[in-house]
């Protein structure tokens, strides 16, 4: 099995998608958001978007976690935004192991999702950079891309699905 990188805007259900897929594949989930450094939080929630600059150690510390189970022959489920091409360049790469799924969404979708949540440092103020940074996947980089009007439930299923016919 792979290591799966679950990527889209802030508001799209990474974590939650994330989290119940590696539930379902009975391996580590790796919650990227936890990898910023305190600067970069607090810069977000101040409201201020991070530049590359900010976002480089934070996407270099993703993928030596990544490299970490590739060594161990680990498959393992990683939320990160992963927003721009280069950013993916980073994390997944030359790393034959890695998928990347891509969780869309309209912007009147996840920010309706976005206004419900609470305790999360990504103020709904940021979406707006959220979109404007984001490069959807292309062909070339062989995403899985999943509508994320279903419910969590149904869209895992669909990944673990969509997971066996690629490999």
């Amino acid at each position: 099995m792979p290591i799966i990188v679950v990527m889209g805007v802030s508001g799209s259900g990474k974590t939650t998608i994330a989290a119940m897929l590696a539930a379902r594949l009975a391996c580590p989930f790796l919650e990227g958001d936890e990898l910023h450094p305190p600067g970069n939080v607090e810069k977000m929630r101040s409201g201020i978007p991070l530049d590359d600059a900010d976002r480089l150690p934070w996407l270099r510390r993703i993928a030596e976690e990544i490299d970490r189970w590739r060594e161990c022959g680990k498959t393992g489920v990683v939320a990160c935004s992963a927003l721009k091409r280069t950013y993916r360049g980073i994390i997944v790469g030359h790393r034959r192991e890695a998928r990347l799924v891509y969780l869309k969404g309209t912007r009147e979708l996840i920010q309706r999702r976005m206004a419900a949540r609470h305790e999360h440092f990504m103020p709904l103020a940021l979406l707006d950079s959220q979109f404007a940074a984001l490069q959807e996947p292309t062909a070339d980089e062989h995403p899985i891309t999943i509508d994320i009007g279903a419910r969590p439930a149904e869209i895992v299923t669909e990944i673990v699905e969509r997971l066996g016919r690629h490999s």
